[in-house]
């Protein structure tokens, strides 16, 4: 697995220091992201430093989506939005910036935005209208 800015310099192997974590299982860790989209954004990603999703096991894949479900029942009650986006930047050429697997979970809400249809489509802004 490839572990380029693993440790110290990784802030997301640092993220145990962070007082906004929502829940973590044994090998998966959710927390508030700093610059969140709408209130209640979450990263969710493995313990271990990964940087492409593609290079996790099948059985933390998994582990990494049951805790997708575990945060999302977690907003609903928190801040009750209306809608999600669930997304996944892999490598820079798609927009990662921070080189440690994590999906963004991005609660939604009825007017957080003029025109929503297309949704993650919008990850290329000319596509998102059809």
């Amino acid at each position: 697995m490839n572990t380029t800015e693993k440790g110290p310099k990784c802030i997301f192997c640092n993220i145990k220091k962070r007082d906004k974590i929502i829940c973590e299982s044994e090998h998966v860790i959710a927390f508030l992201d700093l610059y969140p989209v709408t209130p209640g954004h979450t990263l969710i990603i493995p313990k271990e430093h990964v940087i492409n999703y593609f290079d996790i096991s099948p059985a933390i894949q998994n582990e990494i989506w049951n805790l997708v479900n575990r945060c999302k029942e977690i907003l609903d009650n928190t801040y009750h939005p209306n809608g999600y986006n669930i997304g996944i930047n892999i490598n820079k050429s798609a927009g990662q910036t921070i080189l440690h697997t994590h999906i963004h979970l991005i609660p939604r809400y009825t007017g957080d935005t003029q025109d929503p249809k297309g949704g993650v489509r919008g990850v290329i802004a000319e596509k998102q209208k059809y």
